[in-house]
């Protein structure tokens, strides 16, 4: 985990510094009818809208795979849409593991290829 500062206000010699929420990493493995379905494009929309950096990817045993970094209330929230679902879909499980931080995915979300 890393917390990171930002630069708020006006530039300059009287620009505040402040420290942003401490960023976590983890790893979700869904279960169930989610391959097929929309439910990469689903979480690519909705880590957009959380603001969340990692990627997302089908399983060859037909789960999906997705890795986020984001402070611990985003990921939170990830965690329940993860288990709601796009409509079409059905998930029966949510697996959630800590996980490394891996800098290659801290600047975008991304739908990767099938691993």
């Amino acid at each position: 985990m890393r917390a990171a500062l930002v630069r708020s206000g006006v530039c300059g010699p009287r620009a505040k510094l402040s420290v942003r929420e401490e960023l976590g990493s983890r790893r979700y493995y869904v279960s169930g009818m989610v391959q097929g379905v929309g439910f990469r494009y689903f979480v690519h929309r909705l880590a957009r809208e959380l603001k969340l950096n990692g990627f997302v990817r089908n399983l060859r045993d037909g789960r999906v795979e997705v890795y986020a970094i984001a402070p611990a209330e985003s990921l939170d929230t990830l965690r329940h849409q993860l288990e709601r679902g796009p409509s079409g879909s059905y998930v029966s499980g949510v697996s959630e593991h800590e996980a490394p931080f891996e800098g290659q995915f801290s600047q975008t979300f991304s739908i990767e290829d099938d691993a």
